[in-house]
């Protein structure tokens, strides 16, 4: 072959740099990566890499030779580290493959000195082999079960509900919070001809003074003719079932700043005073309040309205106001924030609420309180941090600072007249050195009061000594289940964000599933202390296997790497690894693999319905020194209007840094899938399929719709047509699936973010599915102020 021509000795640098600063990149990080304990393989290859830039600088074709042997040797390494999932094996072979097919490419190949088909047809058999491999690997998903759950149903117990089907009257449809509905009218036969049936926009949109985390959580309940839903900025709509369109609306005037940690509505709830069915059997106009909507309202104020008119009921505290601040240590706007749905009995509201996560110790109790539904009279208090949990301050007493609080919705069992609260943990929450007993006796675990009087009935913990804000994240539902034995035994399920399921006697707080003390890592920070064990539930979606280095991912081999070292330099030594100055890595990780979402229970065929994620965070405790005070500021301001960057959990010696697991260029460290739909045989608590959802088309800087199994917010809903229903993801759809398979067969694209839990009703013989689509602030995904209705077109 003659002299090179320009263009190719331009081609050839172009190549050898690339060869040459890959090669380079490989072996410097990979000396790095073994030295904190990593593989070997990035060292192996970089060498390899400049081996080929040097024969490729040298025209020869023994660098194709060279190559295709690297890239056979990195498939076979990729699939013995990580199977065949494509997610996994793609970057590890995503630039080799690239590069291999330009080596082949005319231009290139004629840069060499001589020809060789032998060589370019070793690459290219190379080439076709990976691209095989990755082929197989598609259609073949090793993280995935696939499963058929039993059809066989259980009669359903006479007086099982009192529900009308076609209603959707509490957050969880019922209080046992099933988020199941009998409706049948949608099916897994029909749903894909699912359209819009109206769309409404709440005009209720972030604003200045909000902080980051505002939210669109709400789950619309449906009564009658009419739904409720509250607003970010808890304002109360109540829209016609039929058209979507407005009756009336009720603004509480809510005035946030950006300190507040939360602005979110998850939904409202609903009473109904007996004589207002008679009433309304005889067609005269129930009295005011009869039938009243309970609103919470993140400024710590709970309101009573009447259901019809949308006004006050003036009998009901404050001319329907109610002052939940009242003897409150810290009363300070957002530091105590009531964002879930109260429970409501015949006679009683029992409403908790948030606090603000790792400020400081100084911050309002986390108090339990039961209000007569009619008058909002305070009737008995439970504060989980106090020596008598029951006792009311008096004069100028108030409930305990920090006491465990309960944030996400309850669940209430009207026969033992007994409310389930899933508590949280004092404050600061990721060190507990300062924690007195009675602050560790009520947190992390799933509380039973007598709604009645406010007095314990049991408590099971389901973490012991919280350092990694791991409490009870969701509503618990309540379900009657066949044991192996035959026997009918009322349960209550509990999702924790460490992915187990604890499955309790609701009548006793005794383990069904067992959930044997299990030795976890030990060496707390200084000054902490730790539970040599902790339970873990035989019902568990947590991962088998504690992550490894071939866990770590990227896009690229390159950022990949990153992840890898970032990895071996933290601390980590499965669940429940203790927070450290090193950083440890939290797994999983602080956001739960069940979060307020819950799980859907078809009570009658004795089935789970549940969306875990896996998504490891990292927290990094920080000593006190320069510019990390022990105290807050003097001027009082107060709040850090975030749950993730700097926390300055003040009043103990250290703040902490707490963030998702991402690399360098902000994608996660954790290989995908970080999200599934699957679905639990409760008669055998085991999981029968398994399947990733969600994909990275809103994520992305190409709006590709690849299914990689995203992290969520929501949970889903389940009906008798055998088909169940989900927006949650990080992308904007609604979906729904197959309850007997877990097979997609609809989705619809949202306008905005669906991070909340759909619900289901019917009017006039034609059932609605409605999600809101607002987005959330923290979650990243698209704002908006929707909420929209799908129904099967009308029959001609």
């Amino acid at each position: 072959m003659g002299k090179d021509s320009s263009a190719l000795r331009v081609i050839r640098f172009l190549t050898v740099l690339f060869a040459v600063l890959c090669g380079a990149y490989l072996l410097i990080g990979g000396a790095w990566l073994t030295a904190v304990g990593g593989s070997w393989y990035y060292v192996i290859s970089g060498i390899v890499m400049l081996i080929t830039a040097f024969l490729i600088w040298r025209r020869s074709t023994v660098a194709l030779i060279i190559y295709a042997l690297l890239l056979l040797a990195t498939m076979a390494w990729a699939v013995w580290e990580v199977g065949f999932d494509f997610w996994a094996l793609a970057p590890r072979s995503d630039v080799w493959v690239i590069f291999g097919i330009w080596l082949l490419l005319p231009f290139v190949y004629r840069g060499f000195n001589a020809t060789s088909k032998g060589a370019a047809s070793l690459l290219g058999l190379s080439i076709i082999i990976s691209a095989a491999v990755l082929a197989y690997a598609v259609f073949n998903d090793p993280q995935e079960i696939n499963g058929t759950l039993p059809t066989a149903q259980q009669p359903a117990p006479a007086g099982a509900s009192a529900i009308p089907d076609a209603d959707w009257p509490a957050y969880g449809r019922d209080q046992a919070g099933t988020r199941y509905s009998p409706l049948k009218q949608i099916t897994d036969q029909n749903v894909k001809n699912l359209q819009v049936a109206w769309s409404f926009q709440t005009g209720d949109l972030k604003t200045a003074n909000d902080p980051g985390e505002i939210t669109n959580e709400v789950t619309p309940i449906k009564v009658r003719d009419t739904l409720y839903l509250c607003t970010p900025h808890q304002i109360l709509f109540a829209l016609d079932a039929v058209t979507g369109k407005q009756k009336w609306k009720f603004d509480p005037g809510l005035k946030p700043n950006p300190t507040f940690q939360h602005v979110t509505c998850r939904g409202v709830s609903y009473h109904e005073d007996p004589a207002a069915v008679s009433a309304a059997q005889g067609n005269a106009s129930p009295a005011l309040c009869a039938r009243r909507i309970l609103l919470p309202v993140n400024d710590g104020r709970l309101f009573a309205l009447d259901a019809d008119s949308g006004k006050r009921c003036p009998d009901f505290a404050n001319n329907g106001e109610l002052d939940l601040q009242h003897k409150q240590p810290v009363t300070t706007p957002g530091a105590y924030e009531p964002t879930s749905p109260p429970i409501v009995t015949n006679n009683v509201i029992v409403i908790a609420g948030a606090v603000t996560d790792n400020y400081s110790t100084r911050e309002p109790s986390g108090v339990i309180r039961g209000f007569d539904v009619n008058s909002g009279k305070l009737l008995w208090a439970f504060d989980p941090g106090a020596k008598d949990p029951n006792a009311i301050p008096e004069d100028e007493h108030h409930y305990t600072l920090n006491s465990p609080n309960s944030w996400a919705p309850a669940a209430y069992d009207a026969k033992l007249d007994l409310v389930y609260l899933p508590m949280g943990v004092t404050t600061p929450d990721i060190w507990g050195g300062h924690r007195t007993p009675e602050q560790e006796r009520y947190a992390s675990g799933l509380l039973a009061l007598n709604a009645s009087t406010g007095k314990l009935a049991w408590f099971y913990q389901t973490v012991h000594h919280d350092l990694w804000d791991m409490d009870l994240p969701a509503q618990p539902t309540l379900a009657d289940i066949t044991d192996k034995d035959g026997n009918t035994v009322p349960v209550v399920y509990a999702p924790a964000k460490t992915g187990n399921i604890f499955v309790l006697d609701r009548r006793t707080g005794k383990t069904v599933v067992p959930a044997p003390e299990t030795p976890v890592p030990q060496g707390p920070a200084k000054g902490d202390r730790l539970s040599p064990t902790q339970p873990y539930s035989e019902l568990t979606f947590r991962p088998k296997n504690n992550l490894s280095g071939k866990d770590m991912w990227g896009a690229t081999m390159f950022d990949q790497l990153v992840c890898r070292v970032i990895f071996h330099k933290l601390r980590y030594e499965g669940p429940f690894t203790p927070p450290s100055e090193q950083g440890t890595l939290v797994f999983p990780g602080n956001l739960g693999m069940f979060e307020w979402g819950g799980i859907a229970v078809d009570t009658h065929r004795q089935i789970a319905i549940a969306n875990p994620m896996a998504l490891p965070f990292v927290s990094k405790l920080i000593p006190r020194g320069p510019g990390n005070p022990i105290e807050p500021p003097a001027d009082g301001s107060g709040g850090s209007g975030t749950e993730s960057g700097i926390q300055p959990q003040y009043g103990v010696p250290y703040g902490v840094e707490l963030n998702p697991f991402l690399s360098p260029f902000g994608l996660p460290c954790k290989q995908p899938a970080w999200g599934y739909v699957s679905a639990v045989d409760l008669k055998t608590n085991q999981i029968v399929w398994k399947k990733r959802i969600g994909t990275v088309r809103d994520s992305s800087p190409i709006p590709l719709p690849f299914k990689m199994g995203m992290p969520m917010l929501g949970g889903p809903v389940t009906t008798a047509g055998n088909v169940f229903f989900i927006g949650a993801t990080a992308d904007n759809y609604l979906r729904a699936f197959s309850t007997n398979t877990g097979e997609k067969l609809w989705e619809a694209r949202l306008p905005a973010g669906g991070q909340a839990t759909p619900m289901t009703y019917e009017v006039n013989g034609k059932q609605y599915v409605v999600i809101a689509a607002g987005g959330h602030g923290s979650f990243g995904t698209k704002l908006g102020d929707y909420i929209i209705a799908y129904a099967l077109p009308d029959q001609k």
